[in-house]
Formats: structure tokens, sequence, C-alpha cells
């Protein structure tokens, strides 16, 4: 056998899915299972958030996580019908109809596969690491505040299932990990309050179940440009909201599996996943965060599968096996998701000795993020807003790195200032003041050997320091500059102000 039959041997080898070994598969499947069940309450929630039956609800969950699972670029994220989404598009439904819904989340999978294209999501290299932590710490405080409803004017009998769920969540992986400590939550509190007939809130409590599997058709809308112009703007937030948390999740999980995934891809595949899911009849989605915590951080899944199992699990469990699905407690869901926030919580983000070691800057801007996402609901609000906050500090701190220092020459004939520094917008303001324009000799030289010039500003900054020396009849040579600051210089230079 040659060579090159035997390496095309291993290139194929190589290519073997990793969910084939059977102790993979088994953590998939399992997971994927995990996921469903806590989809469907969910979904439900989402949907009459939205203004729209929860069978409309639970097809979103199950199209967007079978279809991002082939299309989509973050292995292992659970994409479904979100509470961001519901809360974008719930007034175009409550005033137009189901019809101009469905459309909506049509024309914001198209953008966002626009978006994708042009490359949007390298906008996340942007998102500093103090506004990721409190991203990361105002979503865990978001799940924990979701699930307080559930514990608020219920029967007693709840609040010791959901301590008896967090008891076994936290001792039965010291027995095994080899099925999820949810998953087996789940089914014990299940058998508690069914063979006792403890009477406590289901999942059924929350909404009819499915009972046949969506079928594919048309928004039922006129094709018009008033149409077009009624969903436009629902269907640009949804996208960029959808997209945002999409790209967030991405990067959590990246950091949580130590492994990089394409965040074009990703956008692109949200776009094709709310576009089935738009012609299923969907209420369209983005990334669970949630969902995709106890995927990826409980149940320790790290492929495909268990997104695809994910959506197939709940068409199954709502179709197949409604009736016993309704029959499980929130409690024991509730219990999950508790569970789940506190494992997403990153407390050592708030330890006293971490804070007295970070800058307070950082430190502001990880509040101020967490302070948005709680007060809005809206995690994309939270990471703009952060994320402005901290270019702004960031602006400001290097405003003061731009220092002018002048040397006159032993005949006093010239002076020459050595400027050092970041040149931009914020450092440029206080260039033009630090020259001593009625005391220098008549040459004047500007030394830019130890700066670089970043903008528009800083050109203009420059001229006007010339245009003030050549009024009291003194020249000015700039020397020293790098080859980007010297081509944007001599572009710019004597263009930026009318004569």
């Amino acid at each position: 056998m040659s060579s090159s039959v035997l390496s095309a041997a291993d290139r194929l080898r190589g290519y073997r899915p990793s969910w084939l070994s059977p102790k993979v598969f088994r953590t998939e499947v399992l997971a994927g299972l995990v996921v469903a069940l806590a989809l469907i309450p969910e979904a439900i929630s989402f949907s009459i958030i939205a203004g729209v039956d929860p069978a409309i609800g639970l097809f979103a969950s199950f199209t967007m996580a079978v279809v991002i699972s082939i299309v989509g670029g973050r292995r292992a994220m659970i994409s479904a019908a979100t509470g961001a989404v519901a809360l974008v598009i719930a007034p175009l439904n409550r005033e137009h109809g189901l019809g101009y819904l469905i459309a909506a989340v049509i024309l914001a999978g198209v953008i966002q596969v626009a978006l994708g294209a042009l490359g949007v999501a390298k906008l996340m290299r942007f998102v500093p690491r103090s506004v990721m932590v409190g991203f990361v710490n105002a979503l865990a405080i978001l799940i924990f505040m979701a699930q307080v409803p559930e514990m608020h004017n219920v029967p007693w009998p709840v609040y010791p299932l959901i301590a008896a769920g967090l008891t076994l969540m936290v001792f039965f992986p010291k027995i095994t990990t080899v099925i999820p400590a949810p998953l087996v939550s789940i089914v014990i509190l299940t058998v508690i309050t069914v063979a006792a007939g403890i009477a406590v809130p289901t999942v059924g409590d929350k909404g009819d179940l499915p009972s046949s599997l969506p079928v594919p058709g048309l928004p039922d809308v006129p094709f018009t440009m008033d149409t077009l112009a009624t969903i436009a703007p629902y269907a640009l937030a949804m996208a960029l909201v959808g997209l945002m948390e999409s790209l967030m999740t991405a990067k959590l999980v990246d950091d949580i599996t130590d492994t990089h995934s394409s965040k074009t891809r990703e956008s692109i595949g949200q776009g094709i996943a709310n576009i089935v899911t738009g012609f299923f009849g969907g209420m369209g989605g983005c990334a669970m965060i949630g969902q995709t915590m106890i995927n990826v951080k409980v149940s320790g899944a790290r492929t495909r599968l268990s997104t695809f199992l994910a959506g197939v699990f709940l068409m199954v469990l709502c179709i197949v096996f409604g009736p016993v699905v309704s029959d499980i407690p929130m409690a024991a869901l509730v219990a999950v998701m508790v569970m789940v926030s506190f494992a997403t919580f990153d407390w050592h983000s708030i330890a006293p000795k971490t804070l007295k070691r970070m800058p307070a800057g950082e430190i502001a801007v990880m509040a101020i993020t967490v302070i948005c996402v709680v007060a809005t609901d809206n995690l994309a609000i939270g990471v703009v807003v952060g994320s402005v906050t901290a270019m702004v500090i960031f602006a400001k701190r290097v405003a003061h790195l731009a220092n002018v220092t002048a040397v006159i020459a032993p005949d006093g004939s010239s002076v020459v200032y050595w400027v050092t520094g970041e040149l931009f917008f914020a450092s440029s303001n206080d260039l033009v003041t630090q020259f001593n324009y009625a005391s220098d000799p008549d040459k004047v030289v500007i030394d830019l050997t130890a700066a670089h010039i970043w903008d528009a500003s800083s050109v203009a900054a420059l001229d006007a320091i010339e245009t003030k020396y050549k009024q009291r009849g003194k020249t000015v040579e700039i020397i020293g500059l790098n080859v980007p600051s010297a081509d944007l210089h001599s572009k710019l230079s004597g263009e930026l102000t009318s004569h």
C-alpha cells in the first residue's frame, strides 16, 4: 500500500466524530435529554411573553436546536426560543398578529446572515474582560431571578422538593458521573410527587404540549412594502439582540471548554436557523445561556450531538411522552436552574482579595454591566453600555500618556519638542497647549519618533500648532514620523480646516 493511500486513510480516521466514542456518546445523549426537559417550561414561558400559543415556542426551540447543531459555529451551544427575542417581538404580535411575527423572524434571519457575512462577529474583540465577567454574573442573577416566581405563592411541598433537588445535584456526582445529576434529580422528584400524590405546580400547568410536528409554510401576510416597513424595525432589533447574546454565549463556552469557535459561522448559522424556524411557524430565537450552561458545564457535553438531540428529544417528549412530561414538578426544574445560576456566577470576581487588586475602572465597568442587564432584563444592552464605558475609561487613561518635553539649543536659535505616546482624539486635545508659542526661538522642531498618530484629530492638532507658530513668523519642522503616521499626516495635513 502506497504512502499516499496511508495518509488518506489517516486523514479519514481524523474526521471520525468524537461522539462515536461510547463514553462521549452516552454523555451527549443524556445531556441532550436533560436540556430538552429544561427547555419545555422555558419555551412555554417565553411563548406567553410573546403572546403566542405554547406550541409556537416549542416548535421554535425544536427547529433552532436541530438547525444550529448543523450550521452553527459553536459546538454544544444550545439555541432555542429565548426571553430576549420574545420581548422584542411581543409588541409586533400584539399589534399586527402572528403572521407579521413569523415574517419578522424570517427577515431577522436574513439580516443575521448578512451581518455575519459582513464580519460583524469580529466586533467581539472589542468586548473587554470586565464586561464579559459582568455579563456572566448578570446572567447568573437573571437565571436565579427567573426562578423566583416559581417559588412565590406556591404550596409548601415545593420548598423541600427544591432543597432535595439541590442536594441530589450536589452529592450525586460524588457517587457517579455516568448519569447527569440534573436528570437523576428530575426523575426522582417526579416519581416522588406522582407516587405520593403531592399537589405541586407541574410542567403541564404551563400550557398544552403540541401533539404533532410543525409543518412548513409561508407567513400569512400581504407581501407588500407596507408589510416590510412594519416588520423591519422589529426584525433588525431581533437580529441584533439575537447575535449579541449568541456571540457572547459562544465566547463564554470557548472559555469554559478551552476551545475556539467560528463566530462568523455562528452568526450566519443563527440567521439560517431563524429563517428555517420562521418557515416552520416558530417564534425565532438565539443562543440560550442557561440551557447551554446545563449542557456544557453541568452535563459535560462537548459536541453538536447534544444540541441536535436536545431539539429531537424536545419534540419526542412533547408528542410521545406528553402526559408523562406534564407531570414533572416545576420544583425539579427550578432546582436545576438554581444550580446552574450558582455554577455560572464568577464568585472569584467579587472576592475581597480580587477586588483589592483590580483597577477601580474595571470594577466599575463590571458593576455597570451587571446593573444595566438586571435593570433592563436585556443582556445586549448591558454589554453595549459596559463596552462603551470601558472604552471611555480607556480613552481617558491613555489620553494622559502623551508627553511633551522641550529642549532649547545652547545658542538659543532653535527648540526641539520631544513628543512621546499615542496621539488620538483624546490626547491630542491637550497637545496644542503644551507649546510656548510666544517665547520660543524662530526655529521649532517637533520630534515624533516616540509617538504615533492615530486619527484626524491629531493631524488637526499638529496643523493648529504650525499655524500658531507661523502667525508669529516662526518655522516648524515635524520629524521622526513612522510610516503609518507619515501617510496619515501627508493625506490630511492642511485639509481639515476651511480657509
